[in-house]
């Protein structure tokens, strides 16, 4: 018998829930992208194993963070390269952004700056031809694949298995945002990526910024050149990177506006933005001791991110110089050589817990180089930030945070141990910062559910319902004139045309029946008095 108060049917119950949750649970590709982009993914996907759903992670041999795991399957395959080769590229590429931090899109389109894409590009025709491995995906019979867009290979896999794909990035390089999910982007209010520039532009930034608009649909197809005629070859048929990218079934950004600026979105557009953002845990002992011997002044967070592990002598000298100007603990993480005028109140560590320490009530200020993940866990925990941008959307994120009083950014090329020195000072003892970064922090977690939940959803959903054809707008399936509606247009501007040319012609017609007339019978009554 149940006891009291129990109902009978409760086990029952519990039973048809427990049924129904293992019968809705699915089989799901995910094709990553390696460094920090994982990080958040892997949240994803561990949150859809434990809902009871069976993960296959395709990734190669060699990578920075992408391991094998207990909780998901793991299918690898060999690349044409090493990660030395790999490691070298990604030097040559950070290498050139302490000399000059010119134009990125034009870094790309150039050698060397091409040289690191060519080879994540190369990752896809690696993975066909490993023959046993796409046969083995071919039947899987997946519901859906959760990819990262940055090396376009998941577009790739998602159409050739004809599976429908949830993306998951903080932006999409070049137009294909726009062309991939038809969603309008006005260059007159809406900065393209890239140009440091907010939705509040003089009438110079607005021409460059159309100026960008216009090159993107130019250049960024020579960006993507090897990775489409890799699709090409696997798919047997040309296409183009808008035909990959238009496929895609939700798109899960991870921004929001408190970083990103208002704009028009589509309906299969999601914001995760914060969804690293996790609560803080307990620090280790070693680093408690670091945040209580700091005393009544605090500490300082210093992070570079994953992907910068050495600094050129000169500049890590004059960042440890200005360290040692302030009164706060500093937790440095670099891995480089120790500069030699590194102060007592600077501690090089090799690893911190990041959010972790954010969330200590002693944090006073963060100093990041501007990535997404960065700047939402300073967002999170309301820690006014000193930003040193070096590559990529962290100059975007870096002008934003600035621009909404929440820290300052600098050139990290230019900058001297001065600039540094009264950054912080500033942005520690300006309470307007600290009061700037709250009220972002407020707004971001006034919401009615947390990002990675809804990204988990996103996915579950396309999953359940083999994509999201109701959210594809209509726009795919017109030509460029029927989209800016130049045909139409055309036919009423003919219309008028046609309406004024015929009024014309009848004004004229009764011009010369009436007046015409009349000036014929004066000139024949002057010639008879003659």
């Amino acid at each position: 018998m149940a006891p009291v108060g129990f109902p009978a049917s409760l086990p029952l119950c519990v039973c048809l829930l427990l049924a129904s949750g293992f019968a809705q649970a699915g089989r799901l590709l995910v094709v990553p992208m390696d460094g920090s982009h994982w990080f958040t993914m892997q949240s994803v996907v561990e949150k859809l194993i434990h809902n009871g759903h069976e993960v296959v992670v395709v990734m190669p041999e060699v990578s920075w963070q992408l391991r094998k795991s207990v909780n998901f399957t793991v299918k690898t395959y060999s690349i044409s390269h090493t990660l030395e080769d790999l490691n070298r590229e990604v030097n040559i590429f950070l290498d050139a952004q302490w000399k000059d931090q010119t134009d990125l899109m034009a870094f790309l389109l150039t050698s060397p700056g091409r040289g690191f894409f060519e080879l994540l590009f190369s990752h896809c025709r690696d993975l066909f031809n490993d023959k046993k491995l796409v046969e083995s995906l071919k039947q899987s019979s997946f519901d859906a694949v959760f990819l990262d867009p940055f090396d376009v290979c998941g577009l790739t896999v998602a159409k050739y298995l004809s599976v429908p794909s949830v993306v998951f990035g903080r932006a999409i390089l070049c137009h294909y945002l726009e062309e991939g999910a038809q969603c309008p982007s006005p260059p007159s209010y809406v900065p393209r990526a890239l140009l440091k520039l907010t939705d509040t532009m003089t009438f110079l930034e607005r021409v460059q910024n159309h100026l960008a608009y216009m090159g993107e649909r130019v250049f960024c197809s020579s960006l993507f050149k090897t990775a489409t005629e890799i699709a090409s070859e696997v798919l047997q048929t040309p296409v183009t990177a808008s035909d990959l990218f238009s496929q895609v079934s939700i798109w899960l950004l991870r921004t929001d506006f408190m970083l990103e600026v208002p704009r028009p979105v589509m309906p299969n557009i999601v914001f995760v933005g914060g969804i690293n953002c996790h609560q803080g845990k307990p620090l280790s002992k070693e680093f408690e001791a670091y945040v209580n011997a700091s005393g009544e002044h605090g500490i300082v967070i210093f992070s570079l991110g994953s992907m910068v592990s050495e600094i050129p002598e000169k500049k890590a000298m004059e960042i440890a110089e200005a360290l040692g100007r302030i009164p706060q603990t500093v937790l440095w993480r670099y891995t480089g050589p120790r500069p030699s005028n590194l102060a007592k109140n600077t501690i090089l560590v090799k690893w911190l817990p990041q959010n972790d320490l954010l969330g200590h009530p002693k944090t006073r200020a963060f100093i990041t180089h501007s990535g997404s993940h960065g700047i939402y866990e300073g967002i999170c925990n309301g820690v006014p930030m000193v930003m040193m941008p070096l590559f990529g959307d962290q100059m975007d994120n870096a002008k934003r945070m600035e621009t909404r009083g929440a820290g300052i950014s600098l050139n990290v090329l230019e900058m001297t141990a001065d600039d540094l020195e009264n950054a912080l000072k500033a942005v520690i003892n300006d309470k307007s910062y600290k009061e700037n970064i709250m009220r972002l922090s407020r707004l971001h977690k006034d919401r009615p559910i947390e990002p990675l939940d809804l990204a988990v959803f996103w996915v579950e959903y396309v999953m359940r319902n083999k994509g999201a054809p109701h959210l594809r707008p209509a726009a795919h399936d017109l030509t460029w004139y029927q989209y800016h509606s130049l045909d139409v247009i055309g036919f009423l501007l003919a219309i008028v045309l046609t309406v004024v040319f015929i009024v014309f012609k009848c004004c004229s017609y009764g011009f010369r029946k009436c007046f015409g007339k009349k000036q014929g019978v004066k000139k024949s009554h002057k010639s008879k008095t003659h």
